[in-house]
């Protein structure tokens, strides 16, 4: 059997492969190994001990294999004898479901079987900060309004720069890049692609400005609400479903006002319907919460939604429609886990189709600013506790999901949560030490 991984370091120079893969949390974990070696990798997997990572394991359970995908394959554009690849968990010859790129591929199995090929987008928003977390990395970045500053983002050309040249090296279709809403905040759009192929993007696209922010002795954080009085990172996903061979998009209606046809509502509708289970995995931590539920901030918004509701091209809503044939998602947040973010959303669209589900009354309010006289629209959970229960209670998505992801993704966020409620904060201190 031709070793496409081989071939790849003959013909690119590449000495070593992070074979890679991201747990329940939405960390990236990842063994180097030499090019001589990659073959049998290839073949069988690299060995991970699945407890030492977020995955519901024992130290008694068996070696899980880390099995590189050869058509996932990057070579690093700031380090090109590295290239990353990622890979999918198995465990004694099988997939181990609850390994989030595998639950992914499940859900896109179910797609596919009904002739559904589903394309998607992300919008990922950062920080540049300093190296030990405690304020944003240019001094002068300090406009009240500060999104699309001209300056900021120069001062800062150097890492978008290399970031973005990295993505039209790679091929990506990287269109631009502005500075966000906040203060030392970022965002940088790169074209749609199949729902795999932008999950392992979004994947690597983290750890690459990661790397790329520490060359330059920086940190980038994609944490949902690193600072109080500033707006939080989003991540914006955009969702359209075409036919089996990619060619037509099943979401244009040209004749809709909106540009979108009966399954594409009834994929909204979906949406919609399982939004407040959904926010246990487009916003994953408690931080999260402090994104979704914030007051307004230093520039005037927030950016993010707290109720569910739908809109055309209007950005204060949890979910717009910016153009015909597609649906932007506002919910998720930085924290989502790349492979989650795309299972849940599709899952859910693909149950509103299932199930012909209405997407209810579109609005066209500023819902910042009258939102309050939405009376029937549901809030989104109010912290990660609740989410988890919404999610939990939901046997419609958290079955889709699979009950071995489920299972093992509540078990470690509920003792995430109670690690969280056992802390003592500064808060407390501040606000009950003399009661």
């Amino acid at each position: 059997m031709a070793n496409k991984l081989a071939e790849f370091a003959e013909t690119n120079g590449v000495k070593y492969f992070m074979i890679s893969f991201t747990d329940l949390f939405g960390y990236q974990r990842a063994k180097l190994v030499p090019a001589q070696a990659i073959s049998d990798m290839e073949e069988e997997g690299a060995g991970f001990a699945g407890f030492a990572t977020w995955l519901d394991m024992t130290p008694a359970h068996p070696d899980m294999m880390a099995v590189p995908d050869p058509d996932s394959v990057i070579q690093l554009p700031w380090r090109p004898d590295v290239a990353w690849v990622a890979a999918d968990c198995v465990m004694e010859g099988k997939p181990v479901d609850q390994a989030p790129r595998v639950t992914l591929k499940n859900i896109l199995k179910k797609a596919e079987a009904k002739g559904m090929r589903v394309k998607t987008g992300i919008e990922a928003e950062y920080f540049l900060i300093l190296r030990d977390g405690s304020a944003i990395s240019d001094p002068y970045d300090t406009a009240v309004k500060p999104c699309y500053d001209q300056q900021a983002v120069m001062r800062r050309y150097d890492v978008i720069s290399e970031i973005c040249d990295a993505m039209l090296h790679l091929g990506w279709k990287p269109y631009q890049n502005d500075h966000e809403d906040a203060n030392g905040q970022f965002e940088m759009n790169f074209d749609f692609d199949d729902a795999l192929a932008t999950a392992d993007k979004h994947s690597f696209f983290k750890f690459m400005v990661k790397s790329i922010a520490e060359k330059h002795d920086l940190r980038a954080t994609f944490m949902p609400k690193p600072f109080e009085n500033l707006t939080g990172n989003g991540c914006h996903a955009h969702v359209s479903i075409w036919d089996a061979d990619g060619k037509t998009n099943s979401f244009l209606d040209e004749q809709d006002d909106l540009g979108l046809s009966r399954s594409a509502y009834h994929f909204l509708g979906g949406i919609m319907s399982h939004a407040k289970a959904l926010t246990a995995i487009t916003n994953p931590t408690v931080n999260s919460y402090k994104r979704i539920n914030a007051p307004i901030t230093l520039s005037g918004a927030t950016w993010a939604p707290n109720t569910v509701t739908w809109s055309g091209n209007n950005r204060t809503h949890m979910v717009r429609v910016p153009g015909p044939g597609r649906f932007e998602i506002r919910l998720a947040d930085g924290a989502a886990n790349p492979y989650l973010l795309q299972a849940a959303l599709i899952a859910a669209g693909l149950d509103g189709i299932a199930t012909e589900a209405d997407p209810g009354k579109r609005l066209d309010i500023d819902m910042y600013k009258d939102g309050h006289t939405v009376r029937d629209a549901p809030r989104l959970p109010l912290n990660l506790l609740d989410a988890l229960r919404e999610y939990e209670g939901n046997e419609v998505l958290s079955g889709a999901m699979g009950s071995s992801f489920s299972d093992a993704f509540l078990k470690l966020k509920r003792q995430e949560w109670d690690s969280f409620t056992s802390h003592f904060t500064e808060w407390e201190r501040a606000n009950t030490l003399d009661v």
